[in-house]
């Protein structure tokens, strides 16, 4: 059937049928500012549930409702299970914490071990789940740990 014989109720309707976004098996560990980062987003979440609702003719715009609920049903779960970790420095890499790196080429590079959301490999940090803060969990400095099939040499835990 062509395009043009379609009713845009019906693409209306597959637009709305949104899949829910995936949650992680994993414990949801979090710092202090990955679970403010949580809040905030379940809070914008809710605002824009709200938003979608209030437009009163919620099957004009499905789609925004669609995309409002899922999001709203996925941070719900992620504050409902956020496992606050508040660690202290004890010269080993950790959860919340940072680690400096060398690579076998003398490349330094630091990384912060957080909660799945807030990691950000562009930004430095890293879940505590990825296979990097695996390999470096517990480590301390002058330790080797092998990194993407290279050896890597801590030289600094914060």
């Amino acid at each position: 059937m062509s395009v043009a014989f379609t009713r845009e109720e019906d693409l209306e309707a597959t637009a709305a049928d949104l899949p829910d976004r995936p949650i992680s098996p994993h414990p949801n560990l979090v710092t202090p500012t990955g679970l403010a980062a949580i809040e905030a987003a379940l809070a914008s979440a809710r605002a824009a549930y709200s938003a979608a609702q209030a437009q009163g003719d919620i099957e004009a715009d499905r789609t925004a409702m669609a995309r409002a609920t899922r999001d709203l049903r996925y941070w719900s779960a992620r504050r409902a299970t956020a496992q606050l970790v508040e660690t202290e420095a004890d010269g080993r890499v950790r959860f919340g914490g940072s680690v400096t790196i060398e690579r076998e080429d003398g490349r330094p590079q630091t990384w912060r071990i957080t909660g799945e959301d807030e990691a950000d490999p562009a930004a430095g940090s890293v879940s505590h789940v990825s296979p990097l803060a695996v390999a470096l969990m517990g480590k301390q400095v002058g330790d080797e740990a092998l990194v993407a099939g290279r050896t890597v040499e801590i030289v600094a835990v914060d």
